[in-house]
């Protein structure tokens, strides 16, 4: 599995960020593939094969046994290819279509947390080129990804482990807390999915960002903290529970200081 640090140990406690519709508006996978034809390394066609497989999980679920399929495949289309034209791909992907589409409530989230001393990871399912070069990019301790296997600088177009998704991400997860020394009772996990429900418990702090139904359901029946930043409504209004509340909350300050920061560079 994928695990990249852009700095050192910073803190006690983490703050663990999933990628899709939690930091990035929408798929980043469909962005990698925009880049990758953009640049000449796939065909349209093995993108459309490779989507096809993933919409089919998404429909149908884990239980259907489509993730094992999922999984044998997810990097048959960057077969043959080198490891370093990937890494130079991703970062354009980033400056070309990600970089106008990171959630600013949820970087405002991250830089707070950075600037308490927590290390910040970014845990996601996409390749891990892509998850360390968009960590870099907003200053995030690291990241944890799906590491595509290689030989020699080249792509075999198979995973060297399991696709990092549902239970894995704990996983690894409660591994890195221990190699780095961090306390994930007063830790941080952000995710939209209720694919990540086994990460978000393993923290103190679990917040269902711009959540699907089933973790919405779940977040209100636990009282976590719900933010969502596709209303008007602000980042903890409208939370069920006033403990929730408080979870946010102890962000808060940071948060708005770290956005008035960003606003800042950007403009």
């Amino acid at each position: 599995m994928g695990t990249e640090a852009t700095g050192s140990n910073a803190g006690h406690a983490g703050a663990f960020f999933d990628l899709d519709n939690t930091l990035v508006q929408g798929a980043s996978l469909f962005h990698l593939a925009r880049g990758l034809t953009a640049h000449g390394m796939v065909s349209k066609r093995e993108i459309a094969g490779h989507a096809l497989r993933q919409v089919r999980f998404r429909v149908f679920g884990e239980q259907s046994g489509l993730l094992d399929d999922v999984q044998e495949h997810a990097l048959d289309f960057v077969k043959g290819h080198e490891v370093a034209r990937m890494e130079k791909i991703c970062e354009a992907v980033y400056d070309d279509y990600l970089a106008d589409k990171i959630w600013p409530g949820t970087r405002a989230l991250s830089e707070a947390h950075l600037l308490t001393g927590k290390e910040v990871w970014l845990v996601t399912a996409a390749p891990i080129e892509l998850a360390q070069v968009i960590a870099v990019r907003l200053g995030l301790t690291g990241a944890l990804g799906t590491r595509p296997e290689s030989v020699d600088g080249v792509y075999t177009g198979r995973i060297a482990g399991p696709l990092l998704h549902g239970p894995d991400k704990a996983r690894q997860v409660a591994r890195l807390a221990r190699e780095r020394g961090l306390d994930l009772a007063h830790s941080y996990a952000y995710s939209d999915s209720a694919n990540d429900l086994p990460l978000l418990s393993l923290v103190g702090h679990p917040v269902a960002v711009n959540p699907d139904r089933g973790l919405r359901r779940h977040a209100r029946h636990n009282g976590w903290a719900i933010v969502d930043y596709r209303t008007t409504r602000r980042a903890g209004v409208g939370l069920p529970v006033a403990g929730a509340a408080a979870a946010v909350g102890a962000v808060a300050a940071g948060a708005a200081a770290a956005a008035a920061h960003w606003s800042g560079d950007r403009g």
